[in-house]
C-alpha cells in the first residue's frame, strides 16, 4: 500500500513500476515490493520505505531528504546523484549499489551493508557510518569530512583522492586494511604513522 497524506492506493506487488519524477513526498511505502522500479527523479522527501524490497531499483537524481529507509533492501540499486540529506538508512542492504555523486550529508548509515558499493564522488560529510560494512567499496573522491566511522569495516576499500579530514572514530587499524589511500586527505595523526608503516597504501595503484 502506498499512502500519501490522506490518500492510499492498494498496491500488492509494485515490481518494475515506472514512477519517474513522481511526487511521493511523505508517502508510506513501508515493506512494499518495488524491486526494479524506476524512480528516477522522483520526490521522496520524508517518505517511509522501511524494510521495503528495492533491489535493482533506479533512484537516479531522486530527492530522498529525510526519508526513512532503515532495513530496506537496495542491493544493486542505482542512486547516482540522488539527494539523501538527513535520510535514515540504518541497517539497509546496499551491496553492489551505485551511489556515485549521491549526497548523504548528516545521513544515518549505521549498520548498513555496502560491500563493493560504488560511492565515487559521494558526499558523506558528517554522516554516521557506525559499524557499516564498506568492504571492497569504491570511495574515489568521496567527501568524508567529519564522518563517523566507528567500528566500520574498511577492508579493501578504495579511498583514492578521498577527503577523510576530521573523520571521527577512525583508527589506524581500520585504515591499515584498506586497498589504497593514494592522494587521500587525512589528519596528520593518522597520515604520518600510516605512511611510515604502510607506505604502499599511498603509492599509485594499478588501474
Amino acid at each position: 500500500m502506498i499512502r500519501r497524506r490522506k490518500h492510499s492506493i492498494n498496491s500488492g506487488e509494485f515490481d518494475y513500476l515506472d514512477l519517474q519524477r513522481t511526487n511521493l513526498r511523505e508517502a508510506y511505502i513501508r515493506e512494499a515490493n518495488l524491486e526494479g522500479a524506476n524512480l528516477e527523479g522522483a520526490l521522496l522527501a520524508g517518505a517511509n520505505l522501511e524494510k521495503a524490497i528495492l533491489m535493482g531499483a533506479n533512484f537516479e537524481g531522486a530527492k530522498l531528504g529525510g526519508a526513512k529507509l532503515g532495513g530496506a533492501n537496495f542491493e544493486g540499486a542505482n542512486f547516482e546523484g540522488a539527494n539523501l540529506v538527513f535520510a535514515n538508512l540504518e541497517g539497509a542492504l546496499l551491496a553492489g549499489a551505485n551511489l556515485g555523486e549521491a549526497i548523504f550529508r548528516v545521513a544515518n548509515l549505521g549498520l548498513t551493508d555496502l560491500p563493493k558499493a560504488n560511492l565515487r564522488g559521494a558526499n558523506l560529510e558528517e554522516a554516521d557510518l557506525f559499524r557499516a560494512n564498506l568492504e571492497g567499496a569504491i570511495l574515489y573522491r568521496a567527501n568524508l569530512k567529519g564522518t563517523i566511522l566507528k567500528e566500520a569495516t574498511l577492508v579493501g576499500a578504495d579511498f583514492r583522492w578521498a577527503n577523510l579530514e576530521g573523520a571521527r572514530n577512525l583508527s589506524f587499524d581500520q585504515l591499515s586494511k584498506v586497498k589504497t589511500l593514494y592522494n587521500a586527505k587525512l589528519d596528520e595523526e593518522l597520515l604520518i604513522p600510516l605512511k611510515e608503516k604502510y607506505p604502499v597504501l599511498f603509492e599509485k595503484p594499478d588501474e
